[in-house]
């Protein structure tokens, strides 16, 4: 009965919200925009995903001007932000997430500093970590685990392949340890695909996540390679800092569900990382040999530079004359 009032209450809010945009000007984008967003994120039917349709007519806010493009992802980003309704979060996180990996240049010119902070209320709307809603707690967990995916997936590192050879040793490594964490969060997954049956929504967002996982590892495998490239040039710390995102890397697979075949390295990563690491110990090794050997030299020297001279003298002092010498 409460579930059946809730998706009741929802449905005549989005009625309401509907009439009141409408009846809005038509030449104002922002009215445009935000009767867009409430119907690709309608709370009926609460299992479906946005409609190819309703993706088309965001996409399409892309080319035009800057300020319809603001409006459109200022519109979703308060629509995540206001809503209490876990299916509703979900839509609007799926359509910034298609306006992220669709969208034209200018849509994903504005997606970034409108995320991190929102004109409006100043607030991040992705995050979501304390999201809880009592119309359904697991599908809560959904929206807060897709919230920090999507938010990682702004910080990860562009696909300018070119720029990567200008890069310095250190930067290339903090992109490479930006891309693991996406991966890592995205194995992070609240729940097995037992619980996404007859739920076509969190299906869509597990077919997002798979996209973004392929995306994100062949992002990863050309960092690798470059820096197998550059291994013998990395001084100690960033061999050791390396080596560290190739373990998180190693470690990826064995936390994610059995049931999820796609969410695994291919065989060319796995061994071009392998011999990244063997390469990267060894240098580490002989860096920490010769540590140790230039330390061992230098207490060595220090030692026989203070080391006490022994005096043959009879007497503290010995004068030219022996008057002064008391026996």
């Amino acid at each position: 009965m409460g579930l059946n009032l809730h998706i009741l209450v929802g449905a005549i809010k989005d009625t309401t919200s509907l009439t009141k945009a409408a009846l809005t000007s038509p030449s104002s984008s922002a009215a445009s925009a935000h009767l867009a967003v409430l119907r690709a994120t309608s709370h009926l039917p609460a299992t479906s995903p946005p409609s190819p349709q309703h993706i088309s007519a965001l996409l399409s806010f892309g080319r035009s001007s800057r300020l319809t493009a603001s409006s459109l992802v200022s519109a979703l980003s308060s629509r995540l932000l206001s809503t209490h309704n876990p299916s509703v979060a979900l839509k609007s996180l799926l359509c910034l997430h298609c306006l992220f990996s669709h969208g034209s240049f200018i849509l994903k010119d504005q997606i970034f500093p409108t995320l991190l902070r929102h004109p409006a209320s100043g607030r991040n709307p992705l995050a979501l970590s304390s999201f809880r809603s009592a119309i359904s707690y697991s599908l809560s967990a959904w929206v807060r685990w897709f919230a920090r995916v999507l938010e990682l997936m702004l910080f990860a590192p562009s696909d300018d392949h070119d720029q990567l050879t200008v890069l310095q040793n250190h930067d290339v490594i903090t992109h490479l340890e930006s891309l693991v964490a996406v991966v890592e969060e995205i194995s992070r997954v609240p729940e097995g695909p037992a619980s996404t049956v007859g739920n076509r929504l969190v299906s869509e967002v597990i077919r997002q996540a798979e996209e973004d996982w392929v995306k994100i590892r062949s992002e990863i495998t050309v960092r690798v390679r470059e820096l197998r490239e550059r291994v013998g040039l990395l001084n100690y710390s960033d061999s050791v800092e390396m080596l560290c995102v190739l373990k998180r890397i190693e470690a990826v697979p064995s936390s994610q569900p059995s049931d999820w075949e796609w969410m695994a390295w291919d065989e060319e990563l796995v061994i071009e990382m392998r011999r990244l690491k063997e390469k990267a110990e060894r240098l580490v090794v002989r860096d920490e040999e010769q540590e140790r050997r230039i330390g061992r030299d230098k207490a060595s020297e220090s030692a026989r530079l203070f080391k006490p001279v022994r005096s043959e003298l009879v007497h503290p002092f010995r004068f030219g004359s022996g008057r002064w010498i008391t026996t």
